[in-house]
């Protein structure tokens, strides 16, 4: 993997920056647009004065199945750190289910088999809407279906309440889609029905181990069947929004549905269960409260006698699940591995909440180092607040590691994650946000200023969209609610994000290269060339020209 050496170039004598601005991208529309909104003065310089341009990171050119699919972090940085495109989890679920090689396939015929034989429960757990993000109905929609159609007597649900890759109050439409569903399978004996669920972010769906609680409950009211107790999902959710008025679908308290005054479900010995989001990060940690003979982040119990899969395998190093539907994409030759195979010491920073973005993801899904000697990895601990009480989040904290290495003139490459634009977008807060992309652009400030003194070269750019456009827009026009006011957006956008290449020396000549319409995946071909190196002919062409 050793690369040659750009002729009559000589890289910058301080280090290569990438930052990464998450779920800030470009606005169509004033309203709504936060990023536009926000004071923002190095980011406005950058563009007067850097080499810019714009980057697709949605849809096809992030591997996802169409351009009116979103792109998110996991497959923005898979793409940023593989430096070409490869086909995710939401299109490979897809082609499998469409080819029936998902159903064809051995572990989804052991599941089914065991339950048929045993005559016990096939459970399936995962985010109910059609994201595409981390899951989409319609796959649960083909699996349910097919269970009913090979004679499996009793399917439960377990639904999990998105409002953050969809409208923020729209779990109803998708209850009633699946409960429609279940409703016209569930005839000649047979009873396919949810049994619990509860907004994505109070439980089940933690990463990162951030807080193993929401694991915790999310276990104690799926499986346990322990909570408080609706007859119906839709009536649970009214029940609780009614209580909850201001609260969205992602942060509804959990719940468990009765029949006869009893959990409809709880774990029992011989079920199967399926995680059918494709999604990794928010997944392992459920996989491990199934899987781990011993097992000490809460009282499991002992470990279930049931047969176990996830949709994909989320951790191709720790084979994490083991038993899994369809494979993951093969992702090789990714940015730091190239990097630590021709000598180049590196950084990667971020804070919990994006810390396995700049390690995991962008390494391909591989948990582990490259290089132990070669690479440093350095997570900041996320606060446990809600984000939009703290919008600046570990912004300071982050850039502070990264001027370190930069006076200590330690790393030649450094990759950093500032997850404000994001993870508050998530909140529907405009001024919330508004002020995460302020704080954003102080540590592209302070970067900049430690990048000069060093004669390094800043990389600012994003991996998708999402603080960009704050209301719903349908048509190119706003979508107005009950009262008049714009509906809340907490979802990612379908806009280009921003590339700020800056060499304050000028020594390197960075120019805009011929290739136009390119996507983030040429950000891995990009770096190399400014370290001094010819990308290797399978990346994506890089964004400029140096020398």
């Amino acid at each position: 993997m050793k690369l040659n050496k750009i002729k009559n170039y000589d890289a910058p004598r301080g280090p290569v920056v990438l930052a990464i601005m998450d779920g800030v991208g470009i606005g169509k529309f004033p309203e709504g647009d936060m990023v536009a909104k926000a004071t923002k003065p190095n980011l406005d310089w950058l563009k007067a004065n850097a080499v810019y341009t714009t980057l697709k990171a949605h849809g096809t050119a992030v591997g996802m199945p169409s351009d009116e699919d979103m792109g998110n972090s996991e497959v923005g940085h898979n793409a940023i750190g593989a430096g070409r495109v490869f086909s995710q989890g939401a299109s490979l679920v897809e082609n499998a289910i469409n080819s029936r090689a998902l159903f064809e396939g051995a572990t989804w015929n052991e599941l089914l088999d065991h339950v048929i034989k045993h005559g016990t429960q096939l459970h399936f757990l995962g985010l109910l809407s059609d994201g595409n993000v981390h899951s989409h109905i319609r796959h649960l929609v083909a699996m349910v279906k097919e269970a009913r159609a090979r004679g499996v007597k009793k399917v439960r649900l377990h639904t999990l309440l998105d409002g953050r890759d969809v409208p923020p109050t729209s779990a109803l439409v998708y209850l009633d889609e699946i409960e429609q569903v279940l409703k016209e399978l569930s005839t000649d004996g047979h009873d396919y029905a949810i049994a619990s669920g509860g907004g994505r972010q109070k439980i089940t769906m933690d990463r990162y181990e951030a807080d193993w609680n929401m694991v915790k409950v999310g276990w104690e009211t799926h499986f346990k069947g322990q909570g408080r107790m609706f007859p119906s999902a839709r009536a649970a959710v009214e029940a609780l929004r009614a209580e909850n008025p201001s609260v969205i679908d992602q942060d509804l308290p959990p719940f468990v549905i009765e029949r006869g005054g009893k959990p409809l479900a709880t774990l029992q010995k011989n079920d199967s269960v399926i995680l059918y989001n494709f999604r990794g990060d928010r997944a392992l940690e459920m996989c491990r409260t199934f899987e781990h003979e011993e097992f000490s982040k809460f009282d499991r119990g002992p470990k279930p006698e049931v047969l176990f899969a996830g949709m994909m395998e989320y951790d191709g190093d720790t084979h994490t699940p083991k038993k899994y539907l369809v494979s993951p994409p093969a992702i090789d030759a990714t940015l730091g591995e190239y990097m630590v195979k021709n000598g180049v010491n590196l950084l990667a920073v971020s804070e919990t909440q994006k810390y396995g973005h700049v390690t995991y993801f962008f390494n391909g899904n591989r948990s582990g180092k490259f290089s132990d000697t070669l690479e440093d990895y350095v997570e900041i601990k996320s606060d446990r607040v809600p984000f939009e009480e703290r919008p600046w989040m570990k912004a300071a904290e982050i850039t502070d590691v990264v001027l370190d290495s930069i006076a200590a003139n330690k790393h030649r490459f450094i990759r950093i994650n500032y997850p404000n634009g994001d993870m508050v977008g998530h909140t529907g807060d405009p001024l919330a946000v508004e002020i995460s992309v302020e704080a954003t652009d102080l540590s592209i400030g302070r970067l900049m200023k430690a990048v000069a003194k060093a004669g390094g070269i800043l990389i600012a750019t994003a991996d998708h969209g999402n603080a960009d456009e704050m209301f719903e827009v349908k048509k190119g026009q706003l979508v107005l609610d009950a009262n008049g006011q714009p509906k809340p957006k907490t979802s990612h956008s379908l806009n280009p994000v921003p590339c700020y290449i800056w060499d304050p020396s000028g020594k390197a000549k960075v120019r805009l290269s011929r290739h136009t319409n390119l996507g983030i995946s040429s950000l891995a071909a990009t770096c190399l060339a400014l370290l001094g190196f010819e990308p290797p002919k399978e990346y994506d062409p890089s964004i400029v020209d140096v020398g």
